[in-house]
């Protein structure tokens, strides 16, 4: 059942050329994973890629860091939280290829 989740909600942010959302609501979306600590100089998860990351990351690593994050939500019991808050998210409030 996870599984299936987590690979449908893994194909709903990727329709229309999504890469992530916009660095306000990634961060709400971070806010949302539980259990989240820090490890050595970082996070686990690791942190989205905002603030200054996010005007020297490329597509593919936002894309990347929102599926860790998503497969942490899986892992930790808050995939429910973490669908609904991205499935509720206006397409104004993602970053898309091209942008």
């Amino acid at each position: 059942m996870i599984m299936s989740a987590k690979g449908n909600l893994i194909t709903y942010i990727r329709e229309n050329n999504r890469v992530c959302p916009v660095p306000m609501r990634w961060n709400d979306l971070y806010e949302l994973l539980p259990d989240r600590k820090r490890n050595g100089g970082g996070w686990e998860p690791p942190l989205p890629l905002i603030l200054a990351a996010w005007h020297t990351t490329p597509a593919l690593p936002k894309m990347l860091r929102l599926a860790e994050h998503i497969e942490w939500a899986a892992a930790h019991s808050a995939l429910d939280k973490v669908d609904a808050y991205l499935r509720g998210l206006p397409e104004s409030d993602w970053y898309h290829l091209g942008e």
